[in-house]
């Protein structure tokens, strides 16, 4: 795939942050929609009405304020989604929340199910309402999933977070083979792993030696071109892999000695506040 043009993309989380790049990044290289995905009704209607100004009437912009973790109300504005655009090609499975700063015990469950709702729950209810017309076509489709180096690497204060990435990695990864083992040639999943990225919603996390805190458009400039090349996985920055690594070589007492005593990582959430809306 060279680009999306006359492409109907659709992004989670669309109304800041990442999502909103995305969504940029989609109108300028003239997509013939772009779907816009978000619970906040206000930030999402300034953001549709910018890029509709951006798009200069070559991409139609849509707007839907919906919950993502709601199956019912998914269902309702993929249904108005297809009748006004037809079938989706790209879905960017962006939105997502952390909670942290606080040992698993200490937390607040109703933040527990609320981060495994919209991290874990919700990329899949969207993947599978979209996913069946993606493979009944013939035009090339992409399905990517932002998760987290969290998802391949524990970390404390972020017990539930960690693990609703953790499932992500698991759940993405598993469609993309079920695709490839089905015959669906045409439809690639990109899993993303990125350390903390600097939108806001990781504020006050701290970086750690060969583990910088990543900008937004590094990010969503890497995303999109994994995406095009139908690339499987993509981890940022590399070094996240050395974890990897280690977790097949070092035993568990020396891995976690190095990971917190030597490096720090496990203290990178101790400063951890977020953003409010996160």
């Amino acid at each position: 795939m060279k680009d999306v043009s006359g492409a109907v993309v659709l992004i989670t989380g669309a109304a800041m942050g990442m999502g909103r790049l995305f969504a940029e990044r989609a109108v300028a290289e003239r997509a013939a929609a772009v779907v816009l995905l978000d619970i906040d009704e206000e930030a999402l209607t300034a953001t549709a009405e910018e890029l509709s100004a951006l798009s200069v009437g070559r991409t139609t912009v849509i707007p839907e304020v919906v919950d993502v973790r709601r199956l019912p109300a998914l269902r309702a504005a993929a249904r108005r989604i297809r009748k006004e655009v037809g079938a989706v090609d790209i879905v960017i499975n962006n939105a997502g929340i952390v909670r942290g700063n606080q040992y698993f015990w200490e937390s607040d469950p109703k933040d527990t199910q609320l981060t495994l709702e919209v991290n874990t729950l919700a990329p899949m209810h969207v993947a599978r309402e979209f996913l069946p017309e993606m493979i009944e076509g013939t035009r090339q489709c992409r399905l990517v999933n932002i998760a987290s180096a969290a998802g391949l690497t524990s970390n404390p204060r972020m017990a539930a977070y960690a693990g609703s990435k953790w499932a992500m990695v698991g759940w993405s990864d598993s469609v993309r083979l079920e695709l490839e083992q089905a015959g669906h040639d045409h439809v690639k999943v990109t899993t993303v792993c990125p350390y903390y990225v600097k939108t806001g919603m990781f504020d006050g996390a701290r970086s750690a030696p060969l583990l910088p805190l990543l900008e937004p458009d590094d990010v969503v400039e890497q995303t999109w071109s994994a995406m095009l090349r139908g690339q499987a996985m993509l981890v940022m920055p590399k070094t996240v892999l050395v974890s990897e690594i280690a977790k097949g070589v070092l035993p568990i007492g020396v891995r976690d000695f190095v990971a917190d005593k030597v490096l720090g990582i496990y203290h990178t959430m101790d400063d951890f506040t977020g953003r409010k809306d996160a």
